[in-house]
């Protein structure tokens, strides 16, 4: 039996090979690099004693959104498999080359959340992802997929979930969130690809990139318990959040038109009102250029926070309070 760091390789999920009440930490051979050696993805297997449903958990999609790693950490560290009904599937890193070099996209330089479910011909990017959805998301029946806000950007911890969607709406409100918003899942992401396959799947937006945010994975991971209790995975009752989401029917990016340097003014999570102002530019030299003005109601769910800004940057990510 191949190991590395004591963890059983392998090259496909079998979960009829795993004992049952157990939690199994292994290797997932996906590709290998330009020496010839193994690239391994961790991939652990909570199996439960009695029959029922996959559950798989997914973070790092995107190798520098972190705070995904900690939730399946300690989530699957607390799991009692005896007294889980079916399986969980977590791979608490998805795109390891990547995180190995503090980067959201692949070696390529292309979007892995882009090209789901890949080619099994196409170039390594493509093969990765095509191979990491055949070996693992194919096995499961649900998928909470964590990501992060990306590079120089801060986010709330909001859900995107389609909301006419009974399963995922449901997942979506026990999901201890700031925000919900209604988004049906799009071609290339791994939410889409899943649900194209007819995968309830939601996304967590789990704050921001390339740290550990206690109580974003704190709340994250209430959430995620509650999702296993309501499927029936445990016999555990939902924990009610202290707040409800803000649910939102839309959202959009509001972005600049001029360069300079930018000063987002809201904080996320921030009701607006149409007509508050939400940004200024200024030149090199301190003086004001232009400001940025709310062009309707709504939550602030994201924003920029860099101060470096071109033409075209992205201010703040808006959110619409309208019935779903």
């Amino acid at each position: 039996m191949l190991t590395a760091n004591n963890r059983k390789v392998v090259r496909e999920i079998d979960l009829e090979s795993l004992e049952r009440g157990r939690t199994h930490e292994l290797w997932l051979h996906l590709i290998d690099d330009p020496l010839g050696n193994p690239v391994y993805i961790p991939v652990i297997v909570a199996r439960g004693i009695d029959d029922g449903k996959t559950l798989g958990l997914t973070a790092a999609v995107h190798g520098n959104e972190l705070n995904g790693i900690p939730v399946i950490q300690k989530l699957m560290r607390e799991i009692d498999s005896s007294k889980l009904r079916g399986n969980i599937i977590a791979v608490p890193v998805v795109n390891v080359p990547s995180f190995a070099r503090k980067k959201r996209r692949f070696i390529d330089n292309v979007d892995l959340n882009h090209i789901m479910p890949g080619n099994k011909k196409g170039n390594v990017s493509s093969v990765y992802a095509y191979r990491f959805f055949h070996k693992v998301i194919k096995n499961i029946d649900y998928l909470l997929d964590l990501h992060t806000a990306s590079f120089g950007r801060i986010n709330s911890y909001y859900i995107r979930a389609d909301m006419r969607h009974k399963v995922t709406a449901r997942l979506a409100k026990l999901q201890n969130a700031q925000i919900i918003v209604h988004n049906p899942p799009a071609d290339g992401t791994l939410r889409g690809a899943a649900s194209a396959l007819n995968i309830p799947a939601i996304t967590l937006e789990v704050g921001n990139p390339n740290l550990f945010q206690k109580g974003m994975i704190k709340n994250s991971l209430i959430g995620v318990y509650n999702a296993l209790n309501y499927l029936g995975f445990l016999d555990g009752k939902v924990e009610k959040a202290p707040n409800p989401a803000v649910l939102c029917s839309s959202s959009y990016w509001i972005y600049t038109d001029t360069g300079g340097i930018l000063t987002v003014l809201p904080e996320y999570a921030q009701i607006l009102k149409k007509g508050e102002k939400i940004a200024v530019i200024k030149d090199i030299f301190g003086k004001v250029n232009k400001e940025y003005f709310a062009p309707e109601n709504g939550v602030v769910i994201g924003k920029s926070v860099s101060p470096v800004n071109q033409t075209g940057g992205r201010i703040l990510h808006l959110g619409l309070l309208k019935n779903i």
